[in-house]
């Protein structure tokens, strides 16, 4: 019996990306993890720009890497006829820019779509192809104040803690987009036609919401959720965050009556279990007597160290979990044992630290290959294949269509 030979799921599946910011690279690294050609589309003055230091960093990208880069002018006629010969052979299109930008460079889906009727053209925009919004300037935290996310985060009194850029940005428009993409190939093997994929950060954001209860009741009984409301909010003592003897946090998050029971009897307190979850807890923030419990929690955590709690409490089937620094979320055996911490080989650098793939198959192969590209470093093999010769692509060099 021979052996089994995995394959990539979009192995053969052609991806053009012009994508300036993580969030609008996201989505092609996802892709060409599980297989896909991608290759990402730079300017010539991104070279230069780039600093000697910057070159090993470069190589850490983790959103670039397995892809292919050339820099390539676009404004030039010449740019723009080239991108038109690679767009030819492309299932998909991703861009970052915001609305109009691809249009005035004749690449936007109308203009690609006339002569490519099988591609997927992804646009991530902060706020979509259409809308009085369209063209503002925007970033994570603009969307998680707009979307209402962000007053929701964090315990009054004080400001919302900020959730650094994984909601807006990677949570939701990166995550929708390489869904979005997918859903559209999809279709395309039905209809053999490809669509324009628009993703918004601020939709995206807002759809993420659908996971908060509050949010849920909102629609039905009318009543806005408050930060410091909700069992979710961190205020109930079931649902929190605990400052153990040494000084390094532990999460408690025992919302379902038995977990909240395991807990009590496990730390001694089983007087504690009535102050479990209850229906109105969805919809106000924790009085007096609840407010007391989880003070008289802090205190009995500041008798042990949170790896002892840990041990102790995850024996007693308990929802709880260490705070990390990233160091130690590096080291962790479970982290380790699901390869989500992987090094890549490098020409120049040797090994290259990644983050690892979080979709596991059985049957695909879906992993991290190569580093991320210097930029232009593929410019002259993609051009080679487009069967210039390299006398030409001098010239184009020489004019600085290309880098």
């Amino acid at each position: 019996m021979g052996c089994i030979v995995l394959t990539g799921a979009l192995d053969g599946i052609r991806v053009l990306e012009l994508g300036r910011v993580p969030p609008a690279e996201l989505p092609g690294m996802m892709l060409s993890d599980m297989g896909a050609e991608v290759l990402k589309i730079e300017t010539p003055r991104d070279i230069a720009a780039l600093p000697d230091a910057g070159r090993r960093e470069a190589a850490h990208t983790y959103t670039n890497r397995n892809k292919r880069s050339i820099a390539l002018d676009m404004k030039a006629p010449e740019g723009a006829a080239l991108f038109r010969r690679l767009a030819r052979g492309a299932d998909v299109i991703i861009e970052g820019f915001r609305p109009g930008v691809m249009a005035r460079l004749g690449a936007d889906y109308q203009a690609v779509r006339a002569f490519n009727e099988r591609i997927v053209y992804c646009s991530i925009s902060g706020f979509g192809q259409a809308g009085p919004y369209q063209k503002y300037p925007a970033h994570d935290l603009n969307f998680l104040g707009l979307s209402g996310a962000l007053g929701l985060i964090g315990e009054p009194p004080g400001r919302p803690g900020i959730p650094l850029n994984l909601v807006a940005d990677n949570g939701g428009a990166a995550m929708h987009a390489a869904l979005g993409i997918m859903f559209a190939l999809f279709a395309r093997e039905r209809s053999g036609r490809g669509q324009h994929v628009d993703v918004s950060y601020l939709d995206t954001t807002i759809a993420l919401l659908a996971a908060s209860p509050n949010l849920r009741r909102y629609f039905s009984s009318g009543v806005a959720p408050r930060r410091g409301e909700g069992i979710f909010c961190g205020s109930y003592p079931y649902y929190s965050i605990y400052d153990p003897r040494d000084g390094r946090q532990l999460t408690v998050a025992c919302s379902e009556p038995w977990l909240w029971e395991n807990f009590c009897r496990a730390i001694g307190r089983p007087d504690f279990v009535q102050y479990g979850r209850q229906p109105e807890h969805y919809r106000r923030a924790p009085n007096a007597q609840e407010t007391a419990v989880r003070a008289e929690i802090e205190t009995l955590m500041r008798t042990r160290d949170r790896d002892d709690w840990n041990e102790l409490l995850i024996a007693a089937d308990a929802c709880v979990g260490k705070v990390y620094g990233v160091d130690e979320m590096a080291r962790d055996p479970q982290v380790q044992h699901r390869r989500m911490i992987v090094d890549i080989a490098h020409p120049e650098w040797g090994p290259v630290r990644q983050f690892g793939t979080a979709i596991k198959f059985s049957e695909s192969r879906a992993e991290p290959r190569t580093a991320a590209p210097m930029p232009g470093e593929h410019t002259d093999d993609v051009l080679r294949q487009l069967g210039l010769a390299q006398t030409e692509i001098d010239q184009l060099r020489k004019k600085a269509v290309v880098a």
